[in-house]
């Protein structure tokens, strides 16, 4: 293949990952909201690194890491449940910030990219969807380190394509959401995230 049918490809297979709804998409559609669409596109950076870092598992078929994660996912689901439940309960209780600050302040900010990365490692299984993914598309075998790159690239774009399509849109609208439509949507977010790790909880113990 050549470098521009892999960085195509890695587009397509970071939009793949990314679009299902998912915890860092209620994630970034509430930072939108909150603190305008800068803060969602941070948020979705976070997401986008740790997207990069599994694609880069996937593309460069490191077989150790994969199997490092699949023997270890109970763990590692179990603390990314947690994580996510916390979070939720954090979302949940949280006085919603006034609609009139443009953006959130750069420590909130920062630390919400920190957690989207964090929360999108907890979950071993997207680098056995990128495996899958790819796979798919043609793209599972092996070839030279530096035209891998060109895919994780790819994928890196992909997944960012994404981020900050979904931060404009809802940014589109936020000026039609007051600071009551606020709090229930911190309420919602809260129950979303929040369920969202319960389910990473049960799933480990099923899967143990």
């Amino acid at each position: 293949m050549t470098e521009l049918e892999l960085l195509i490809g890695g587009i397509i297979a970071g939009l793949m990952i990314s679009v299902p709804l998912g915890p860092v998409n209620i994630f970034c559609i509430h930072r939108t909201l909150a603190a305008g669409w800068r803060s969602g596109v941070i948020s979705g950076l976070g997401a986008a690194a740790a997207d990069m870092l599994y694609g880069a598992i996937a593309g460069f078929s490191i077989t150790l890491v994969v199997q490092f994660l699949v023997r270890e996912q109970f763990w590692i689901r179990s603390v990314g449940g947690i994580l996510l439940v916390v979070i939720g309960i954090s979302y949940f209780l949280k006085r919603p910030q006034r609609l009139n600050s443009q953006e959130g302040d750069g420590s909130t900010v920062y630390s919400e990219l920190r957690a989207t990365f964090l929360l999108t490692l907890t979950n071993p299984t997207t680098v056995l969807s990128f495996l899958a993914v790819l796979a798919a598309l043609g793209m599972g075998h092996p070839r030279h380190w530096w035209l891998t790159v060109f895919l994780v690239g790819g994928i890196f774009c992909g997944s960012m394509t994404w981020w900050i399509t979904l931060s404009t849109i809802v940014n589109h609208f936020r000026d039609r959401f007051n600071d009551r439509v606020l709090l229930l949507m911190n309420r919602a977010a809260g129950l979303a995230i929040g369920g969202f790790g319960v389910a990473a909880l049960l799933l480990a113990r099923i899967r143990l």
